[in-house]
């Protein structure tokens, strides 16, 4: 008997497999899979950004909330519309922290589980600070990361529990913003096209319910993450911006243009969306 591939077997006997980014700027949008009436859709996958982007590439799972970048390198994949993980202004978790000037910089360390937040570095290097350092892929320790080198490129929890100390600190959405005027837009939910989602509208419902819910989050995180509750609850609420709005759009479709001139993907294809 002929094996079946691991993706047509799993969608013949099982739920559509959703990986999550356990990271707290991506709980809101996943409240709802994790506590709420969604909870059953899905069977549930935890994995960092960067390993949710492969998961979803080799068809281990169907949709993943994946770093926006990997939406032009994936090919087939559609987009859940109207929500995403997105910042206005500053983000406050996706940080170049320097021991030196960002002019003076010459070699940075880039977090490993990122891949849109070292490409915006890239972008914002050449483009606003005028400089081309080379950058190192390496694991979240800061003090590690800048043993060897003048900077680090920091995300997530490991970016907001960092002490700065006296070091230069470069928030990128914040860089990106002055550069460009345009909100950035990081990670969104990503769908392989092949897939047919047993209820779409289930991923706003998630949402609704984790935006009703955002103080049960704030006090877990809190304890988890041994932050401030109102670090937890402005970052959620304020940092974040949770739409796929047409101004984020706008900022989403200007970084994959950039992201092309500068030679960090081949080609720039439309945005499809499920319907």
């Amino acid at each position: 008997m002929c094996a079946l591939t691991a993706g047509s077997q799993r969608n013949r006997l099982s739920k559509p497999r959703l990986s999550i980014v356990y990271y707290l700027n991506a709980l809101p949008l996943s409240w709802g899979f994790l506590r709420g009436s969604e909870r059953g859709l899905f069977d549930l996958d935890f994995s960092p950004p960067s390993r949710c982007a492969d998961l979803l590439a080799k068809g281990d799972v169907d949709v993943g909330l994946i770093p926006a970048i990997e939406y032009q390198r994936i090919g087939g994949l559609k987009i859940v519309p109207k929500l995403s993980v997105a910042s206005k202004h500053q983000v406050k978790s996706v940080l170049l922290l320097s021991r030196v000037p960002a002019e003076q910089i010459r070699t940075i360390a880039a977090d490993s589980s990122s891949r849109t937040s070292v490409c915006l570095l890239q972008i914002l290097l050449r483009a606003r600070f005028k400089i081309a350092p080379a950058i190192e892929s390496h694991g979240p320790d800061l003090n590690a990361m800048l043993r060897r080198h003048d900077a680090a490129l920091i995300i997530g929890d490991a970016a907001l529990k960092s002490d700065s100390g006296k070091l230069f600190g470069y928030d990128l959405a914040e860089e990106w913003r002055a550069l460009t005027g345009k909100p950035f837009v990081f990670a969104f939910w990503g769908v392989r096209g092949s897939v047919g989602l047993p209820d779409a509208a289930a991923f706003q419902r998630s949402f609704e319910y984790g935006k009703a819910r955002s103080e049960e989050i704030v006090e877990e995180q809190t304890r988890q993450l041994e932050l401030p509750a109102d670090l937890i609850r402005s970052y959620i609420t304020e940092n974040i911006d949770y739409s796929l709005d047409e101004e984020n759009l706008k900022g989403l479709r200007l970084f994959y243009q950039l992201a092309r001139e500068y030679r960090l993907i081949e080609s720039v294809r439309e945005l499809e969306f499920i319907g």
